[in-house]
């Protein structure tokens, strides 16, 4: 559990409610179905509109990493490195065979299937980067689908404002029609606002942020795996891969 991201969000909700309390406003006057309805469903739909259904599949699972990141070790990535290194040396690069199909992380599992192929350090390269660097910009671009919602939201809000002000206008004869449709228009904005700068947009960073991480520690991976294939000595490999370390 990502501690920080809830306390995010709740020190970010309690600030504008406590301060909407201070200032003489009531919980109530911030609940509004019909605002909620026009800045969430049209929000949801424009980023639906301009979305590919693999990207907004990829979107959804992602979103548990606010909360639920996944887990990137690098002390204990050095070691896995180290660990295969020293086998290698002891075994040769065969000696890696047994590793492969006990290995989680598809990506590692790749590289050592190369090692033990007996693959050219290029090819491992090109053939790894080519997953890294494809993989990140699956993330990446899942990340930009609560960017876009946090640029649309804003504008969406300013449309329910402007509904609710036509609503306003087409009951001047009628004064207590007035108080929801001011409070709509109102609401309308705040939501809008609120959601892209306290929810949308930093969602959108923090997932881009660890889709970096995770290419980061691939990163990692890649050079260790390469070093193991040049037979390079494992202490050499451990100095090497502490440049990664943050």
């Amino acid at each position: 559990m990502d501690v920080l991201s809830l306390i995010g969000i709740l020190l970010a909700f309690i600030a504008i409610i406590g301060g909407n309390f201070l200032e003489g406003g009531t919980i109530a006057a911030l609940l509004n179905g019909p605002a909620a309805l026009i800045v969430l469903g049209g929000t949801c739909g424009a980023a639906m509109l301009q979305t590919p259904t693999r990207t907004l599949k990829r979107s959804l699972t992602m979103l548990s990493w606010v909360f639920l990141p996944p887990k990137i070790d690098m002390p204990a990535g050095i070691n896995r490195i180290i660990g295969w290194s020293m086998s290698a040396r002891k075994e040769g690069l065969l000696g890696l065979e047994p590793l492969v199909d006990s290995e989680r992380d598809p990506f590692a599992r790749k590289g050592l299937q190369l090692l033990v192929d007996g693959a050219e350090p290029e090819a491992i390269r090109s053939i790894l980067e080519v997953d890294m660097y494809g993989q990140e910009d699956r993330d990446i671009q899942a990340a930009k689908l609560f960017e876009a919602m946090g640029g649309y939201a804003p504008t969406i809000g300013i449309i329910g404002a402007v509904m609710g002000l036509i609503h306003v206008m087409q009951n001047l004869a009628d004064p207590s029609q007035l108080g929801n449709g001011i409070a709509v228009a109102f609401v309308a904005t705040i939501y809008g606002v609120a959601f892209a700068n306290l929810l949308l947009l930093p969602i959108a960073n923090k997932l881009k942020g660890m889709a970096l991480r995770q290419t980061r520690y691939r990163e990692m991976l890649l050079e260790g795996l390469l070093s193991i294939g040049e037979g390079e000595n494992p202490r050499s490999i451990e100095l090497k891969l502490q440049g990664f370390m943050e």
